[in-house]
């Protein structure tokens, strides 16, 4: 089984599509959807309907924690994120926000937990962002692979049999092995606002036959995106971000 893992979407129509339209055309038997669909980007309600049209066709998803602040305005935001996510708020309707109210925390898969930031504690929201926070977040799990998001930059982290800790910066596009006599965690990069320099929507495709996957890169119109997150009265600021990739 091929399953396509997107995290980050942050209300970005186009970069969501090219995704999905980029895994389908790889073959993706089932897509996996880990949290933030709201925030930033300038069509939340037209994301949020995408996700729940594919979890009604077998699709999992779970909450960010732009998700959870659509409900609770406790969430600490920067001033940016806070701006966007007021606007965010008077732009969903009933039924898109009762489907990111009633989102799990985190879903398991057989050996395979989906979550989108740390298993390691909720609701802080943890930052997987570099090796130490990969192992304490693989220590709080039993799952032999975990799949997060929440940093915006991909990576991969296992932990060998005895306990050493090795870390890789995905190549787009080249399978990594994920051999089982380990434990894997990998953070799939943002698909709607990547931070690490590179414009173009980024996901990952897991190849459950094989035990290997791969990060991708997807173009798509970045600046008509930056446009709408304009013409929405956003701040410059975003769409700079998305311009910039960071």
């Amino acid at each position: 089984m091929r399953l396509a893992l997107l995290a980050d979407l942050h209300a970005n129509r186009r970069a969501l599509e090219a995704c999905l339209d980029h895994a389908r055309g790889l073959g993706a038997d089932r897509f996996v959807f880990l949290g933030d669909y709201v925030g930033y980007g300038p069509e939340p309600q037209e994301v949020v309907e995408c996700v729940m049209a594919a979890v009604d066709r077998g699709a999992v998803a779970v909450a960010g924690n732009h998700d959870c602040a659509v409900a609770d305005t406790r969430e600490s935001m920067h001033s940016d994120a806070e701006t966007a996510m007021a606007w965010t708020r008077g732009q969903l309707d009933a039924r898109a926000r009762d489907f990111l109210a009633t989102l799990p925390m985190r879903f398991e898969d057989g050996t395979r937990l989906y979550v989108h930031a740390s298993p390691q504690t909720y609701p802080e929201w943890i930052y997987v962002s570099d090796p130490p926070a990969a192992r304490r977040a693989l220590e709080a799990s039993r799952a032999q692979t975990v799949f997060c998001g929440h940093t915006h930059l991909a990576a991969l982290h296992g932990i060998t049999a005895t306990g050493q800790l090795v870390s890789f910066q995905p190549v787009p596009g080249a399978p990594i092995p994920l051999p089982r006599h380990r434990r894997w965690l990998t953070v799939v990069g943002s698909a709607g606002q990547p931070r690490d320099g590179d414009p173009k929507a980024a996901y990952a495709l897991l190849d459950t036959d094989r035990c290997e996957i791969t990060h991708h890169r997807v173009p798509y119109d970045v600046e008509a995106a930056a446009l709408a997150l304009l013409r929405a009265g956003l701040p410059p600021s975003l769409a700079a971000r998305l311009q910039k990739g960071r």
